[in-house]
């Protein structure tokens, strides 16, 4: 089987963690849970759970997107992020998750998954504008 090959599986087979993880991320997007704690205790899944699989489980009208996951060690200085977010942006990225950790030593680990449907260059392109960008130590498409 392919690396990032996707299955269409009917959910009744499924274990019932994965259809949480489906309503908790509904919940944040509708805005019907103020943050991933509450959305997660009003479905019983936990947190844990939710975190390991929200990138691998869609809804099938989710399932035709196009992401990448960037891994970027950023400068602890102020703007460094959001110009980062900006090449994203402009290019016709989407972001979908964010997760930062703390800063050691003046750098910041990040990682983003980013829908790439509507994107204006190729990824090579989105690649070399992010190494280029101002405090952008390291990035990376896993």
């Amino acid at each position: 089987m392919k690396k990032n090959s996707m299955l269409i599986v009917n959910s009744k087979i499924l274990p019932s963690v994965f259809q949480k993880v489906v309503e908790v991320k509904e919940l944040l997007a509708d805005g019907k849970a103020k943050n991933v704690s509450e959305a997660v205790k009003s479905v019983g899944v936990s947190r844990s759970a939710f975190y390991k699989y929200k990138d691998y489980v869609f809804r099938l009208n989710n399932a035709n997107n196009q992401t990448i996951k960037i891994e970027a060690t950023l400068s602890d200085k102020a703007g460094v992020f959001s110009s980062m977010t900006k090449i994203l942006s402009d290019n016709g990225a989407n972001i979908i998750t964010i997760n930062q950790g703390a800063p050691n030593n003046g750098f910041a680990p990040v990682s983003l998954t980013v829908c790439t449907d509507n994107i204006v260059i190729s990824t090579e392109e989105l690649l070399a504008e992010l190494k280029n960008a101002n405090g952008i130590k390291t990035v990376k498409f896993i």
